[in-house]
């Protein structure tokens, strides 16, 4: 039986930092007193041999790869689990600049836009990011936070507009709308500040039904 018990490991104590544990000659007294296993710290084991039989509680491997993996996991388009969050400052400024581009190119593509149904949704784009942007305004006036300048106004769109327009204006408004997406949905389910995390989470469903109309409208 002493043969047997000086092979196994016992695992069960709780620990905020990764333990090895190595089996033992039967007749050292430390071995004696806890079963023939004694814990060693990390550092310890840096200096064992290369025949000691040591082991790292898998346990606390598989909470360190949990943790990485939800850190550092990409948006799910249908939802669940986003990116890691920027910080609060970094969301107002992106989320701020992203919908100051949305509104300009909206505003400037209505006059090129040849199908009525991308004319309606970029009138709606102008109207719910401009009303995004202003409530995300006052949120980052209220607590003092710096709110990027308004870059200068491109020159309005003249001539008459190729054949593909819509489908490249299209394409573009997709593709902003996905960042978007994935801006807010990160923000709305771990951002630090509750006021924006509201925001975010308030904001996302209209940025969403965007990207849907947007989609099926797409060739």
């Amino acid at each position: 039986m002493n043969r047997i018990s000086q092979g196994l490991v016992l695992i069960g104590v709780a620990i905020t930092s990764p333990v090895w544990a190595v089996s033992v000659p039967e007749n050292d007294p430390a071995a004696a007193r806890d079963g023939g296993v004694i814990p060693v710290s990390l550092n310890q084991a840096e200096n064992l041999t290369a025949g000691s039989a040591s082991l790292v509680p898998l346990m606390a491997v598989e909470m360190e790869a949990n943790h990485a993996s939800y850190v550092d996991a990409p948006a799910n388009k249908g939802g669940g689990t986003a990116a890691k969050p920027v910080d609060d400052l970094a969301f107002v400024k992106m989320a701020t600049e992203s919908g100051r581009k949305e509104v300009a190119a909206a505003r400037d593509a209505l006059p090129q836009l040849k199908k009525p149904e991308l004319k309606q949704i970029a009138e709606m784009l102008v109207a719910d990011h401009s009303g995004a942007n202003e409530r995300l305004a006052k949120i980052a006036e209220a607590k003092g936070w710096p709110v990027p300048a308004p870059q200068p106004a491109a020159p309005p769109p003249s001539g008459t507009a190729s054949g593909d327009f819509d489908a490249r204006w299209t394409a573009e408004m997709i593709a902003g709308h996905e960042r978007s997406v994935t801006l807010y949905r990160a923000q709305s389910q771990a951002g630090e500040d509750k006021d924006l995390r509201k925001y975010a989470h308030d904001t996302l469903p209209t940025i969403e039904r965007h990207l849907a109309q947007l989609r099926s409208l797409q060739k």
